[in-house]
């Protein structure tokens, strides 16, 4: 079974909430997981052989939190080229704001741009419609994992 590492960006908790989700169903499944809460680049170097789920909120400007972002830059400005990272992607947003999931648009931005290979699609969930995130997510984790090798 796959190891994968959980990148947690948030604001007031409920990307937490989906991570946690999220490593209980992976185990459940045989899988190994972690959640990383305040996560830095020596935690994703952990996982460049296996499989990285970054599951982030969106400020109002659609930005990343500040929890999430010393792991963006550390990416950024530091490992480049990355074709054997792994990674699927939980965006958590608003649609009534113009920059909706920002945040996990961002990150998959740059993770394409490094060339690193996206597992399945990605999922954008609006709290406008879902104020319960784990309801969409846990779904998408069940199918997400299968997907895993």
């Amino acid at each position: 079974m796959a190891e994968v590492g959980i990148f947690v960006g948030t604001m007031y908790g409920n990307s937490l909430l989906v991570a946690e989700e999220a490593e209980a169903i992976l185990a459940g499944m045989g899988h190994k997981a972690k959640v990383y809460e305040d996560p830095e680049l020596a935690d994703w170097l952990k996982y460049k052989d296996q499989y990285a789920l970054v599951v982030t909120s969106t400020t109002g400007q659609g930005d990343l939190p500040d929890s999430i972002l010393p792991l963006f830059q550390g990416i950024k400005d530091s490992l480049g080229f990355q074709p054997g990272a792994h990674y699927g992607i939980i965006a958590l947003g608003d649609s009534s704001y113009p920059n909706f999931c920002g945040g996990g648009k961002q990150f998959d931005a740059l993770l394409q741009e490094q060339s690193a290979q996206r597992v399945g699609d990605m999922l954008l969930i609006d709290a406008g419609e879902h104020p319960e995130p784990e309801s969409q997510s846990n779904p998408w984790v069940e199918n997400w994992a299968t997907l895993l090798k």
